[in-house]
Formats: structure tokens, sequence, C-alpha cells
């Protein structure tokens, strides 16, 4: 096995184009030893500044054989006051570059999916501050099992403006956005097909009348003889935990008569997915949402689009779950976009790695044997 300094130069490199906050007499520990340390603490399961540096001094050994450490492990305030030095988009974009060398090449259109959802740090607020919980807009590719990037906004309501931003972040063209109903606004549906995307996006009662408008077009086409209209179906039946849940995916084009076209120009094609629930107890329940689609695409394709846009609803689970994201009580908002993205970087490379097992179980094993932590940093 390749010694540890050959395996994690490439993530301190990527940190030497970082910017260092504090000023010449501060810096006591270098900065890529500090980010280091953060990185890999937090694939140990750290969840903030004190564990960081708990998990420091307990790897020093480790940690001498491929980082400077002039000064030895740093303490607990100098990891926090870097982290909350650190402008988050710089950050962000040292991950991204090691990433496209070490990892996958994210910005040459192999990104096929991206799914964008937003999730709210409850306890990352502070009152006196009138500062409210704080609110991260990220983006996940489907296919890779990829955090790709995110922006944080001061609370959900800002959510719509952090869609946007994360849109011209990723500039990820041909990609193929999905997008909870919050998206369902004409000033992101634009900006995707500006930036040469596609879309399929879910809409509800927030867009009154594209939802009527797209519901009884949906409802009118399965009331004629199908064989009339260009129409795709798909249906799929999944048995887990005692409960059977069948679902189907409807898909058809936009007529020229579609009463919101000059509205929406860019819909080329309407969906709904209906998904019928018997539960254990014998039980059943019947849930219907309808989506906006900018191409026409077959039933089936639209169903793995939809079933993709979960994987960042599991990772939001993963981060509450797993790193407890929820109950962290950072209340600086750059200590906690940049911790928050940490975690999801985290995410990306527990799951890239083959071993069969949970994330958390990943985890553990980063946290007691230094030789898997070598491997989860440095496997492509």
């Amino acid at each position: 096995m390749a010694e540890p300094r050959s395996k994690l130069s490439s993530l301190v490199s990527h940190f030497e184009s970082l910017t260092d906050p504090r000023a010449l007499k501060a810096r006591k520990h270098l900065l890529t030893d500090v980010m280091a340390i953060a990185v890999c603490a937090i694939l140990c399961g750290a969840d903030g500044p004190t564990a960081i540096h708990r998990w420091a001094v307990s790897r020093i050994d480790w940690l001498n054989q491929f980082l400077s450490l002039p000064n030895g492990t740093p303490s607990r305030d100098c990891i926090r006051r870097v982290l909350m030095a650190i402008n988050p988009g710089d950050f962000q974009r040292c991950f991204e570059a090691w990433i496209r060398s070490t990892v996958i090449p994210l910005l040459d259109g192999t990104v096929q999916q991206v799914a964008i959802d937003g999730k709210t740090l409850r306890r990352a607020h502070n009152s006196r501050q009138d500062l409210d919980p704080l609110h991260v807009v990220s983006a996940w590719a489907t296919e890779l099992g990829l955090s790709l990037g995110q922006v944080a906004t001061g609370d959900k309501p800002d959510e719509i403006s952090g869609i946007q931003a994360v849109l011209k972040v990723l500039d990820l063209p041909h990609s193929l956005i999905t997008l909870d109903a919050l998206g369902c606004q004409k000033e992101i549906v634009n900006a995707i097909v500006e930036g040469g995307g596609r879309y399929v996006i879910a809409i509800k009662a927030n867009q009154p009348k594209l939802f009527s408008a797209v519901s009884e077009l949906c409802e009118e086409r399965l009331d004629q003889d199908l064989e009339e209209v260009r129409y795709s179906i798909h249906d799929t039946v999944d048995r887990a935990h005692g409960r059977i849940d069948e679902r189907s995916y409807f898909v058809t084009k936009v007529p020229h008569t579609f009463a919101l076209r000059k509205e929406w120009p860019s819909i080329r094609a309407v969906g709904y997915a209906v998904r019928y629930t018997t539960h254990a107890d014998g039980t059943e329940s019947e849930q219907v949402r309808y989506y906006i689609l900018s191409d026409e695409m077959s039933a089936s394709r639209f169903a793995e689009a939809i079933r993709g846009h979960w994987q960042i609803e599991a990772m939001h689970w993963v981060l509450d779950v797993t790193f407890r994201e929820d109950q962290t009580r950072s209340a600086d908002r750059s200590l906690a976009n940049n911790l928050s993205w940490l975690r999801r970087f985290a995410i990306t490379m527990l799951r890239r790695h083959p071993l069969k097992d949970s994330l958390r179980g990943k985890m553990q094993y980063c946290m007691f044997n230094t030789s898997f932590l070598s491997e989860v940093l440095a496997h492509q």
C-alpha cells in the first residue's frame, strides 16, 4: 500500500490556491494543514472545531507522516477561526478542483442529471443577532453520487435566489435539472434553458394557473382514446418492509393550444406520477404529483429522473441521521456553511469507496483505521 504522503498529497496541494485570510503574525499553523485535518476529521465523524481538534490530537503520529505541522496540532480556536474566515465559495472551488483532477471530471458535459434542493440547519441560528436558521441550497449529481456545490441563503424563503445562484455556479450545459415545486419559477426555468440545460420540475398550488392547466391537460389526455395522442406510460411495483408501492408514470407532449404556452414557452411536455401504497396493516393511500418538462421523453426516463431526485433528499436524511447536521449550533454563517460543505463532500467520498457497508460503517472504519481513511481519500 502506498504511503499516506503519496495518497494525500493531492488534497494538500489543492488547498495551496486558497487565500489565507489570517494576518501574517497569526499564521502559527499552515492553512493547508488545517484544511487537511478538517477534511479527515469530518470523514471520521467530527461535527465541529472541538471534535476536529480532538481527532487531530489523537492522530498526531499519522498526521506527521504527510503534514508539516510546524507547531503541532492546531487548537480548537484556531480551527474555528480559520473555518469562519475562509470564503465558502473559494473553499468549494478547491474541492471542485480536487474532484476534477482526482475523482471525476465535472464540467465536461458528463453530468447527466443534477438534483437541486434546499435544506435548513434548524439550530444554526442566533436570536440575539436576529439570525434565522441557515438554509443551504445544494446540487447533487445523481448518477455519480457526487456533491457539486452549494449556496447558503438567509432562510427558506430565499431558496429561490439560492437555486438561481447554484445554477450560475454549476455551468453544466446539457444536464437534466430536477427541482421540487418551490423551484417552479419562470426565472429559474429561463435560467436553466438559457444555460443550455433541460428540466423536470414538480408543480403544486404555488403556481395555481400552471397547476390547473397541467392537471387538466393530463386528465383530458387520459379521458381520450390514447391512440390519438402522443403519450408514454411506465408502471413499476416495489415491495419492501411489508408495504407495496405501485407507481404509474405518464408523459404527454404539450399541444400548440396549451393555455399557458406564451407564459411558459420552454415547456414541451407534462407528466404526472401516481403512487398507490398498500401498507402492512392493509390500509391504502394515493399520492399524485404533476411535472413540467423541457423535453418530450419516455415515461421510463421520466421515472428515472423523479427517482433520481430522491437521492438529494436521501442525502439530507443522511446529513441529519449520520452527521447530525440538524443539531449543529454554528450560528456564524461562514462556519456553518463551510462545515455543511465538508459533510456533503464526506458523503461523496464515503459513497465512492467500494466497501459494502453503510455510510456510518465506513465513517467508523475511517475513525478506527487510518489505512482505510487513506483509501477513502485516495479512491478514484
